[in-house]
């Protein structure tokens, strides 16, 4: 008898848990799409940055890997994203949600 209800348990907290984790892939494939098509170019595909692009702008913040950019919040990292810094420009493209994968996916790339 205890078997049959933990499965049951088991089947109830499976068939609930599956749209949370097809929606974080969903986010995790959005924010990939993302940073490829508007940040890349700059931040290269690993986030260590473009060497060529840092040498002709002179800018050492490329790199978005680093243990710098990992102690920011998400919140100081997701106000550069929306409003710049630096030589980096605004990502007015992106919507409030995109840029939130976009730094999810960022993230992903320092571990």
């Amino acid at each position: 008898m205890k078997l049959t209800q933990t499965l049951t348990a088991t089947a109830v907290i499976l068939t609930l848990a599956w749209p949370i984790n097809q929606g974080l892939a969903a986010d995790a494939d959005a924010g990939k799409t993302a940073y490829e098509k508007n940040c890349a170019g700059c931040h290269g595909a690993d986030g260590k940055g473009n060497p060529a692009l840092a040498k002709t702008l002179g800018e050492k913040g490329l790199n978005i890997v680093g243990k710098e950019t990992k102690q920011k919040s998400d919140e100081a990292l997701l106000k550069i994203i929306a409003e710049g810094a630096g030589k980096m420009p605004a990502s007015k493209k992106l919507t409030a949600d995109e840029q939130k994968a976009v730094l999810q996916y960022s993230r992903s790339l320092a571990k």
